[in-house]
């Protein structure tokens, strides 16, 4: 039985739609311009949470985070504190729950590789291999959702045969990720995606628990069993598994969302809330190039 808890914390970043150019205001350590460190505010804030996290109960067994360097960074104090108590305690570095840049016609920048990332944080699982790494041509606001559904499946399925026998697992992903995330456990998909259903504001903090402690394998009706999932074939990254998690069926089973966006454990509480209705259309419909 898993216990899963989710949030994000974003830093700014900028893009030209015409040429694809990337630019930050912060600092980037991996020399990616969409991948900043974060502020010296977004450093408090991370160890705001910290403090939050490790309060939990149950307490966090396994971490999963994006591959972009402003969520590890937000991830490190929590790491640390965890490990007093549990020194084998790692962060999976998974693709699948990175960021959501729409789609264009210039290629999406890619995070940094794990060799790299290794140089910065010392805590990140040295094999993890990643369960699906997002195509560099972007993607539409379902196509992002049926990525986030896939990885979770996954993840959630590995952690339910996982010996060990691991309730809580904590995620730490992006604003656009966040909001699938919540709609994907639960199975909601609102009809305008811009709804503000799933809060996301800066290092909030969101808690999901699962309908059933052991879901069914039949998918007349329920989330699809792991087994009947096809594999990701990463020579076809725009092909997503299906894993039914719509009409209101959620992944592995459904979850039930107790804490959405909680921001009272930080001193500026919410700030820079996001959702789909505040996108760039640019980024979501983009114009492509007419023949004459």
């Amino acid at each position: 039985m898993v216990l899963e808890v989710i949030y994000v914390y974003r830093s700014n970043w900028v893009v030209d739609p015409a040429t694809g150019e990337y630019t930050a205001t912060v600092r980037t350590p991996t020399g990616i311009p969409s991948d900043p460190a974060l502020a010296s505010y977004g450093v408090d804030q991370a160890r705001q949470l910290a403090d939050r996290i490790t309060s939990l109960s149950p307490p966090v067994d396994i971490i999963y985070s994006s591959p972009f360097y402003r969520c590890l960074q937000t991830l490190e104090p929590a790491v640390k504190k965890l490990a007093v108590k549990n020194p084998d305690i790692k962060v999976r570095v998974e693709n699948g729950l990175g960021e959501f840049y729409g789609l264009a016609r210039f290629d999406h920048p890619s995070p940094a590789t794990l060799d790299v990332l290794h140089t910065h944080f010392p805590t990140l699982h040295a094999t993890y291999k990643p369960l699906f790494v997002p195509s560099t041509n972007g993607e539409s606001i379902p196509t992002l959702h049926d990525r986030i559904a896939y990885t979770l499946h996954n993840i959630i399925s590995t952690l339910d045969e996982d010996p060990s026998g691991p309730k809580a697992l904590l995620l730490c992903t992006h604003a656009a990720s966040m909001i699938a995330m919540g709609r994907v456990l639960t199975g909601r998909m609102p009809d305008d995606e811009g709804e503000d259903d799933f809060r996301c504001f800066t290092c909030s903090l969101s808690k999901f628990t699962r309908k059933n402690s052991k879901p069914s394998s039949d998918t007349n009706g329920t989330s699809a069993a792991p087994s009947d999932v096809q594999k990701w074939d990463s020579s076809t990254p725009d092909l997503i598994p299906d894993v039914n998690w719509r009409n209101g069926m959620g992944v592995a089973g459904g979850w039930v969302c107790e804490t959405n966006g909680d921001c009272s454990f930080l001193s500026g509480g919410e700030e820079r809330g996001w959702n789909f209705s505040m996108e760039d259309p640019t980024y979501l419909h983009p114009k492509l190039p007419t023949t004459a």
